[in-house]
């Protein structure tokens, strides 16, 4: 876990099918748009068993305190209601989102000094990569 525990930028223009991801989760088509031009930093920390991860963008801000493996409610960036559970996998960060039937999985994993952010929905696939700052 203690990998993850830095602040990451988004590279710029590395945000391979994002807005198809975005439209799968039922994102608006203004939320799209205003997320889809941030450039979010990414906080990851640990204290104890509480791990914090908080995205920073001049859009919007959005947090989550969680202990892995415990579901908790999530209110998302664009304002979903989910139940929420991450896990640590073969040392890859695994969030799973569920609300009204639908479900969404956001892996994160560390590959050279990089955060690889991929998000899933059906059979829509995103990736996003950070560099540490």
């Amino acid at each position: 876990m203690e990998s993850f525990c830095a602040s990451w930028a988004l590279i710029d223009a590395d945000s391979d099918n994002f807005d198809m991801y975005m439209k799968a989760v039922d994102v608006s088509s203004f939320m799209r748009k205003a997320a889809g031009a941030s450039k979010p930093d990414v906080i990851i920390s640990k204290d104890g068993d509480v791990i914090k991860i908080r995205s920073e963008s001049t859009f919007k801000n959005h947090e989550i305190c969680f202990k892995l493996g415990e579901e908790f409610d999530e209110e998302t960036a664009d304002g979903r209601k989910t139940k929420t559970n991450v896990t640590l996998e073969n040392n890859v960060l695994v969030q799973l989102q569920k609300w009204k039937g639908k479900e969404s999985t956001i892996k994160r994993e560390i590959k050279d000094d990089q955060m690889v952010t991929t998000c899933i929905a059906g059979d829509i696939t995103a990736k996003r990569t950070y560099k540490k700052k």
